[in-house]
């Protein structure tokens, strides 16, 4: 009898241990399931959903763009390698109008400057002649503005005759001259206010994209120093062959992709006529449509032309859009609240691009960039929350 009351007694402490052990474990996977959740969590429902709820929290942690696709025919757009390169009027190279020592850099590559920003100063005697003539120019001027005002008083007091007045007019006229030249000379040279140097000055709002000179650096005047470009002044120059620029004119369609998965509308600003004498390719020129994002000006892109004349009876999408789930091929396709798993028919694959068949309309947005993370998370147990 003793040892079933020990038992007896004993029957609660074991009680509370299994429902601590229980609530434990509740917690744990509560905890490992909740930093998933925020990225992507599935649908339960009878058997396995076709939907993945995504909040944008979830999208911003998995990196996973989308795209809203487009008609396109993949064995009828031109596809090939371009290089994001800054505008004539969108790039600058700075110099120092001086011979001299770089006494001081304040810009580094990467740095966001504006018109008439200083990026360095050299320090120059070609400087300190330039500062020179002017300052002597400016007392030249002062000079002969108050000898002709006094050879005014003098001429209509009848002191002295027409012709020194006349004199002293011709030498105001020749010192103003002399000033303003002068100071136009140490104004293009950016000449310092002491004239200890000049300073080198940015003549457009961008980015440093090089930096060529060091700090004691002895440069002479047609030394390149700094470069700078502006990202949104910019095109995209297009190496293709012969047989593809015959089919691409002006104002068709593009879309700019980046090695990182950025996508970028454009369209064909020209062609032209002639072959690269190295490489054989014609040069087709895209510009970025306004309100896109901005390319790094010196990026190697991929474009995708799609001429006015080609067919569109299917839609072009990236190969990385496409997932095999189930042994199907899918796309994710947008919803309110996530995605959701559809199937297409995929044609053919070239370039990292997929034709789709069917499956997909025009004007729908699709995952694209890490989709297969939206699969993973489909594929997790229904019951895994539980």
């Amino acid at each position: 009898m003793k040892l079933d009351d020990e038992r007896i007694r004993s029957w609660p402490a074991v009680a509370i241990a299994l429902l601590l052990a229980c609530g434990s474990g509740f917690l744990v996977a509560r905890w490992t399931v909740s930093a998933p959740e925020t990225a992507a969590a599935p649908a339960t429902s009878e058997g396995q959903s076709n939907s993945v709820t995504v909040t944008p929290d979830g999208l911003k942690a998995m990196s996973i763009a989308m795209e809203r696709v487009s008609p396109g025919n993949l064995s009828a757009e031109v596809i090939a390698p371009g290089t994001v390169d800054p505008e004539i009027r969108g790039e600058a190279i700075l110099m120092a109008h001086v011979a001299g020592t770089v006494a001081s850099i304040t810009g580094r590559v990467g740095d966001q400057v504006k018109a008439g920003d200083v990026v360095a100063v050299v320090a120059s005697r070609d400087a300190a002649a330039i500062a020179g003539t002017r300052t002597g120019a400016e007392a030249k001027l002062i000079l002969a503005r108050a000898t002709l005002a006094r050879e005014r008083i003098l001429f209509d007091k009848q002191v002295v005759p027409r012709e020194e007045l006349e004199n002293a007019q011709a030498a105001f006229a020749v010192a103003e001259a002399q000033a303003y030249q002068a100071d136009a000379a140490a104004s293009v040279s950016h000449v310092r206010p002491d004239g200890t140097g000049v300073a080198v000055v940015s003549p457009l709002t961008g980015t440093i994209v090089s930096r060529t000179v060091a700090l004691g650096q002895f440069v002479q005047p047609e030394t390149e120093l700094f470069r700078v470009a502006d990202p949104n002044d910019i095109d995209v120059d297009v190496a293709v062959p012969a047989v593809d620029a015959q089919r691409v004119h002006a104002g068709d369609a593009a879309k700019v992709r980046t090695r990182a998965g950025m996508l970028v509308n454009a369209k064909v600003r020209s062609v032209t006529p002639t072959l690269n004498d190295e490489t054989r390719l014609a040069t087709v020129v895209l510009d970025p449509l306004p309100n896109q994002p901005t390319l790094m000006p010196g990026d190697l892109v991929n474009a995708e032309i799609i001429p006015r004349a080609a067919a569109t009876n299917g839609v072009v999408v990236p190969t990385e859009a496409v997932q095999t789930l189930d042994g199907s091929d899918v796309v994710f396709l947008r919803t309110a609240t996530g995605f959701k798993a559809v199937a297409v028919t995929v044609g053919a694959r070239a370039a990292g691009r997929a034709e789709i068949i069917s499956g997909l309309t025009p004007g729908e947005t699709i995952a694209t960039t890490n989709a297969f993370f939206l699969k993973a998370e489909m594929r997790k147990p229904t019951g895994e929350d539980e």
